[in-house]
């Protein structure tokens, strides 16, 4: 009976370390997602205003751009997966890999595409090399707290294989698979094509005139598009790395909270046990002794 309480309350302390552990996480998380949640909010405007006015000068330039033409033959697609540098938030990364996945499996298999891959984050680069995968490039070391700088690096690389495509080792489309941040409860994969150029607004739909306004073009529209879309591109993946930063901030803090209540929970059930055991040793100590007491006022 000593033992198995010994047992209990050595599994008990070990858990209350965990506990503290997972609690500082959980409040370190919930530091941090404010701030992040005010970054998206921030960027999200103009990311869909620089879409919008990418969308009319491409509309009515009347402009063929090598950034908003679609290529004849498509044959390698490249797919930026923004996922996390550390772990412990729950099926935050599991979902993103997952999704990118399906729709490797899309490209490869019902359009036959190659899917050329380039990753952010520590998770999707162990993804990879577990299974032996190649990628184009990876970043990582920043999920958590992105900068433009890491944002304008990858947009630079990934408009620089667009514009050589897949005759030149490039590609010719691109897409981003992340995560976008709805609340502190929901944050969604999503799968969006950065380039040819296509609409992608965040917010409700609106009159045709309110999102293409009538343009007069100063210089021509050929020098504004090459003005403006260096810029939308850093601005989606700036606001992509944003989102997702947010949304694995939100995925922590919800993970470590239930890791933290199942801690308690197994605190009650280890105290409990243990307390059972004690009460056992004491019964079995009380019949001993009564036991002793028989036998001698028998003998007697």
């Amino acid at each position: 009976m000593g033992a198995q309480q010994r047992e209990y309350r050595q599994r008990s302390r070990s858990v209350q370390s965990t506990k503290k552990i997972t609690r500082a996480m959980e409040l370190i998380a919930a530091s941090r997602v404010v701030k992040a949640r005010q970054r998206v909010a921030q960027t999200t405007p103009y990311a869909n205003a620089i879409t919008r006015a990418v969308s009319a000068v491409a509309s009515f330039a009347d402009v063929d751009h090598p950034l908003t033409t679609e290529r004849e033959t498509v044959r390698r697609a490249g797919v930026l997966i923004i996922s996390s540098d550390r772990g412990l938030a729950g099926a935050y990364s599991g979902s993103v890999m997952k999704r990118s996945e399906q729709l490797r499996e899309l490209l490869e298999e019902d359009e036959g595409k190659e899917m050329v891959p380039y990753l952010t984050g520590r998770k999707a680069e162990g993804y990879y090399r577990f299974r032996g995968r190649s990628f184009e490039q990876s970043w990582s070391g920043f999920s958590d707290a992105p900068t433009f700088e890491v944002a304008r690096e990858i947009a630079q690389r990934l408009t620089a294989d667009f514009i050589a495509g897949s005759e030149n080792g490039g590609v010719d489309e691109l897409h981003i698979v992340s995560t976008r941040f709805v609340n502190m409860v929901t944050q969604e994969v999503q799968v969006v094509r950065l380039l040819p150029l296509e609409v992608v607004e965040d917010e409700a739909p609106v009159a045709d005139e309110d999102i293409y306004p009538l343009y007069e073009f100063e210089p021509d529209g050929a020098q504004v598009l090459d003005a403006l879309l260096p810029k939308y591109v850093t601005s989606r993946i700036w606001n992509a790395l944003l989102q997702a930063s947010a949304s694995e901030l939100a995925a922590r803090q919800r993970a470590m909270k239930s890791a933290t209540d199942n801690a308690e929970e197994l605190i009650k059930t280890y105290t409990r046990l243990a307390n059972q055991a004690r009460q056992a040793e004491i019964t079995q100590e009380i019949s001993e002794i009564v036991g002793g007491a028989s036998a001698l006022a028998d003998a007697k």
